[in-house]
């Protein structure tokens, strides 16, 4: 499947607006290129990693990178549709490159916590590590204030309230592609804002 012409149907100059917008901050302009080539970029992202989850997360990830280099697309070298392409094509291959370290991690973690089953005695009080989570509750509810309130309400929806994307959207009428484009962008934000805390001190 190729990306549909954008002169064929979209005059080009809509696309390099909306990338201009989203260059701006303007969060429903990215929302509107997932609206218009999301299905496309996950049929390219599926052919390559082979599952459906994963071609998901590739689309996503494509479109938050999008959002963040919006300001330094270059209308001289190609279209938006074959940048968002390029991306995507990138983004599934990094994603099949890593599947392998990934399920190696997630491995060596189920080991790890297997040597200290409740049953065995193996978990214990420490008051240490209590006033370690309680510390980084605070970091986390300081990040989500930096959150813009759209950002911020669609990922307590998402993670307090335990609602999928699809209720979400129907909870705010609000466009599905808007809603996943604010939780993937809020989890990043968050991301920058905790690595510090949670990656710096080698936990």
């Amino acid at each position: 499947m190729s990306l549909p012409d954008p002169a064929s149907s979209e005059p080009r100059a809509a696309d390099r607006d909306l990338i201009a917008n989203a260059a701006g901050g303007d969060e429903r302009a990215i929302a509107a290129l997932y609206d218009r080539y999301g299905e496309v970029l996950y049929a390219i992202a599926y052919r390559i990693v082979g599952q459906r989850a994963d071609a998901e997360e590739v689309v996503i990830e494509a479109f938050a990178q999008a959002w963040r280099d919006a300001p330094r697309f270059e209308v001289a070298r190609g279209s938006v549709a074959g940048w968002l392409t390029m991306i995507a094509r990138s983004r599934a291959l990094d994603l099949v490159r890593s599947r392998a370290r990934r399920e190696r991690i997630t491995a060596s973690a189920a080991a790890d916590r297997s040597d200290g089953s409740p049953a065995m005695g193996g978990w214990r009080s420490d008051p240490a590590l209590s006033l370690d989570q309680s510390e980084r509750r605070q970091q986390v509810e300081l990040a989500l204030q930096k959150l813009s309130p759209p950002q911020r309400q669609a990922i307590e929806l998402a993670y307090f309230e335990g609602l999928s994307q699809s209720e979400i959207a129907e909870r705010l009428k609000e466009p599905l592609g808007t809603v996943k484009t604010r939780v993937r962008l809020g989890m990043q934000k968050l991301r920058e804002c905790l690595r510090p805390f949670y990656f710096e001190r080698g936990r």
